[in-house]
């Protein structure tokens, strides 16, 4: 285990129908890091993730949304799934959540559907991100340079397109939360 991210808290947002590979290798491989993880959920149980298009496992929520407080926490992570972003983002307490890690800089890490809640907060303006590749208008729409890469990383945000991709999006992931505070960009 590596000591990167001692004494870091990464809050983790979802809700039912997130893609359960884009949640839990990152939440492991930050755990490995030295990371202390919290599942935050509108749902105040448990939430249940999908493997592509069948239903998969089901993980306990550590801190319902309408509990949890931002400040708590040195990062977000945002995984994906078609379902997961989709109700989140028609959530307000969710997008109030997300927003205030961009008001606040602290570093954000999104996977493939992911960005939908990004747009809804209206913080991906300027920014260079990607995403799965059927969110690049909506992207684009919202005012935001799409690239497909495999993960890109703009100040305080790293993002990636697909469980194809996670590798690249944990090692992006971590190197961004161990310099929380600090701004970098990857050309």
């Amino acid at each position: 285990m590596t000591e990167e991210l001692t004494n870091k808290k990464v809050a983790i947002l979802v809700t039912d129908g997130f893609e359960q590979v884009e949640m839990a290798q990152p939440k492991q491989a930050l755990e490995s890091a030295g990371a202390q993880t919290h599942i935050i959920s509108p749902k105040s149980d448990r939430v249940q993730g999908w493997n592509y298009y069948d239903k998969g496992d089901f993980f306990p929520v550590d801190v319902p949304l309408d509990q949890v407080n931002p400040a708590d926490y040195d990062a977000l992570l945002l995984p994906g799934g078609v379902a997961n972003p989709d109700q989140l983002r028609t959530q307000a307490k969710a997008i109030e959540f997300i927003k205030s890690f961009f008001d606040t800089d602290k570093p954000v890490a999104v996977i493939c559907h992911g960005p939908w809640t990004l747009i809804e907060a209206d913080v991906v303006r300027a920014r260079r991100l990607t995403s799965w590749p059927s969110l690049k208008t909506d992207l684009q729409n919202a005012g935001a340079q799409w690239v497909d890469q495999e993960v890109v990383v703009d100040n305080n945000l790293v993002s990636s397109r697909k469980p194809d991709d996670i590798p690249a999006f944990n090692r992006e992931m971590i190197e961004l939360f161990s310099h929380a505070g600090q701004v970098r960009q990857m050309v």
